[in-house]
């Protein structure tokens, strides 16, 4: 799919002939738009269109330095505008939001505070609590220098493996260099306040909201997905486990079973 642009905001689109529903996603950490393909295309074949934002610093946005954002704020209102591009191209179907990873985080909040926007919401490994471990430098970095160069990019220390246990699918990651294993500094600290957020926000959430687990995640933390999951007072919530799966479901061996599980979920609410 093409890079498209409005207002500033750069999207792709997976179109479907009189689409039944639109999906809006939102990609993670390190990643961009194109890693929707497979999950698009599979819900394309269905009868659903999807929008996947690219986040401003990630995948070919220009904004630098990359891995970098002032606001999550800004990243709000572009998902936004997104949702009302759906609404003109897709008048009178619903939209639902579906984040993976970091991209979850951001859409469980927005979901929070925007509820009369989407029909329900998937959440694919949310980050509502750390699971990656970085070496003592790292903090050391961050100390010393968020107040004077909150832009200054440090590495994030995951691997493709670390994703996905697709082999092939790692060497495209690895040769694709939209791939970004950075973030500034003020990214870190913003992703922090966007989980203490969402532990205010969960009490109030109103949007049905399907949260699938990684069970052999190595980048976020399981158990504080459950915990979160638990916390949720909306009657429609519903939570899945893949014990042998890799944290970036979108991207795993065995993903299909995910995408099914998906539309199922869907076309009940849809």
């Amino acid at each position: 799919m093409p890079d498209l642009f409005e207002n500033d905001i750069m999207y792709r689109r997976w179109n479907a002939l009189s689409a039944k529903a639109v999906l809006l996603l939102i990609h993670g950490l390190g990643a961009h738009s194109a890693r929707w393909d497979f999950l698009a295309g599979f819900f394309a074949e269905r009868g659903y269109a999807s929008y996947a934002i690219e986040l401003r610093g990630f995948g070919r946005t220009k904004e630098r330095p990359r891995g970098h954002i002032d606001s999550f704020d800004i990243y709000e209102r572009d998902i936004l505008h997104l949702a009302e591009i759906v609404g003109r191209e897709h008048p009178g179907r619903k939209i639902v939001l579906l984040g993976e990873s970091m991209g979850a985080l951001i859409a469980f909040n927005l979901a929070c505070r925007h509820p009369e926007t989407f029909a329900g919401q998937v959440l694919i490994s949310p980050v509502f609590k750390n699971g990656i471990k970085f070496p003592l430098s790292a903090y050391m970095t961050l100390v010393t220098n968020i107040l004077i160069r909150p832009r200054k990019t440090i590495a994030i220390p995951f691997t493709s493996a670390m994703c996905t246990r697709d082999a092939s699918y790692c060497q495209v990651m690895e040769a694709n260099p939209d791939e970004l294993r950075l973030a500034s500094l003020k990214l870190l600290m913003n992703i922090m306040g966007e989980q203490r957020k969402a532990k205010r926000l969960a009490k109030g959430l109103t949007v049905p909201t399907l949260v699938q687990v990684a069970g052999q995640d190595q980048l976020v933390d399981a158990r504080a997905e459950r915990k979160m999951f638990e916390k949720l007072n909306v009657q429609d919530k519903t939570l899945l486990d893949y014990p042998e799966m890799f944290h970036a479901l979108s991207i795993e061996l065995g993903r299909e079973r995910v995408f099914q599980d998906i539309l199922d979920w869907i076309e009940k609410r849809t």
